[in-house]
């Protein structure tokens, strides 16, 4: 049976997730959207064959009427998550929750407690569990191809340039403004480390740092925008990556909109966030991140993030008693060595449709079958489960700004 989704937030990923209604017609349709941009609103309207009655300009308007359909997609910045998920909470719709839930550890709670207490099925967005290649890996592990899980080594390579775009220039650069890279970026990885361990952690700590993207590392000639003439050879010179780059979505961000001009983005950039110099914005996130776990059983692991890597990817090694998983995401191929057999076996992963190796397009099905009653919460990221596994976050950003202070769960 169809079921029928508001769109609260019609930014670049929540276009992504409702754009599966255009796509799977049979399985999810659009009926309405609030976004407060008349730009985004707009594109949204004409995207989804929307009537103007229907698209609002804020969250609250959405709740002003009786509940007009089955689910909300709420995805607004961090900071405007809480307010629009107990209002549709309090009126009985289901929830699709752009991650992270919230940037305050007290709302994650609050959120969960309400969504349970009136038996509301919400799903937090971590794509990575809906991707061929990671739900490849759980199969492996709890099939017993490597026995029982040891040690988990789990690295994010965020790429450069992500982090000058989204974590230096962009809505993520501020933990007062969204939230620690800890949770902003990484509430994926350690998200998918506990799915993937199946235990508890039980402790934690954490080191980390802004060591690069300051203000100490600016060249000298530099000045506060990249369009105001500056001479410097800098990798993250704004001209290069957005007027004269063909990655559309940093031009679309950067403008505020799909697919702008040259000249849109050239006047973005001269008044725009994305036009600053990377030394000389209001960012205070970490650019690289460790943090040593200990789950139940023992289970020792390590997430490293970093933003010094040439590419967007994970990698990782899980090590068993009978053998070891290795793979990059990049490679679409799963490495699987028997020690009984001294043998490594590649395991391809097919190539998947839609954006995060078929992540998105994943969740979505995932949000439809859980809508529909034919799987249930425990196994797709339910907001309960998923709540549990941001403690992770908020605990290892707590042991960070303490010097690596070892805490117990």
């Amino acid at each position: 049976m169809k079921k029928t989704a508001i769109l609260i937030g019609a930014g670049q990923r929540g276009v992504i997730y409702a754009g599966f209604a255009l796509s799977h017609p049979d399985e999810l349709e659009i009926v309405g959207v609030a976004e407060a941009d008349p730009t985004r609103r707009e594109q949204a309207r004409k995207k989804f064959n929307l009537s103007p009655e229907v698209c609002l300009d804020t969250w609250e308007d959405v709740f002003k009427r009786e509940k007009w359909a089955d689910a909300v997609l709420i995805c607004t910045q961090d900071t405007m998550h809480f307010e629009p998920v107990m209002a549709a909470i309090r009126q009985g719709y289901d929830i699709l929750l752009e991650k992270p839930i919230s940037p305050s550890e007290t709302e994650c709670i609050e959120i969960a407690k309400a969504a349970e207490e009136a038996g509301i099925k919400g799903m937090v967005c971590h794509v990575l569990r809906y991707t061929p290649f990671f739900s490849q890996v759980k199969k492996l592990i709890e099939s017993g191809a490597i026995g029982n899980v040891v040690t988990f080594v789990h690295n994010e390579n965020v790429g450069d340039t992500h982090h000058a775009h989204s974590f230096t220039r962009g809505h993520w650069r501020n933990t007062k403004e969204s939230s620690p890279m800890i949770l902003a970026k990484s509430c994926h990885d350690l998200d998918i480390m506990q799915w993937l361990v199946g235990r508890k952690c039980v402790a934690l700590q954490s080191f980390g740092s802004l060591t690069f993207f300051n203000e100490r590392n600016k060249p000298a000639e530099a000045p506060p925008r990249c369009t105001d003439g500056c001479t410097a050879e800098c990798p993250y010179d704004a001209r290069k990556l957005y007027l004269r780059s063909q990655n559309g979505w940093f031009r679309s961000v950067a403008a505020g909109y799909q697919n702008p001009t040259d000249a849109d983005v050239e006047q973005a950039l001269k008044t725009g966030p994305y036009g600053r110099c990377v030394f000389q914005c209001d960012n205070d996130v970490v650019d690289h991140q460790t943090v040593n776990m200990l789950f139940e059983d023992g289970i020792t692991a390590v997430f490293s993030m970093s933003s010094f890597t040439p590419d967007i990817s994970r990698s990782f090694k899980i090590m068993g008693t009978k053998g070891q998983i290795k793979a990059h995401t990049y490679e679409k191929t799963i490495h699987l060595t028997d020690f009984t057999i001294r043998e490594e076996r590649e395991i391809p992963i097919e190539t998947a449709e839609g954006g995060h190796d078929g992540g998105d397009i994943g969740i979505m099905k995932s949000f439809c079958a859980y809508l529909r009653g034919e799987v249930s919460g425990s196994q797709v990221s339910e907001i309960r489960i998923s709540a549990e596994n941001h403690r992770l976050c908020f605990k290892a950003e707590e042991s960070r700004i303490n010097g690596g202070k070892l805490i117990t769960l």
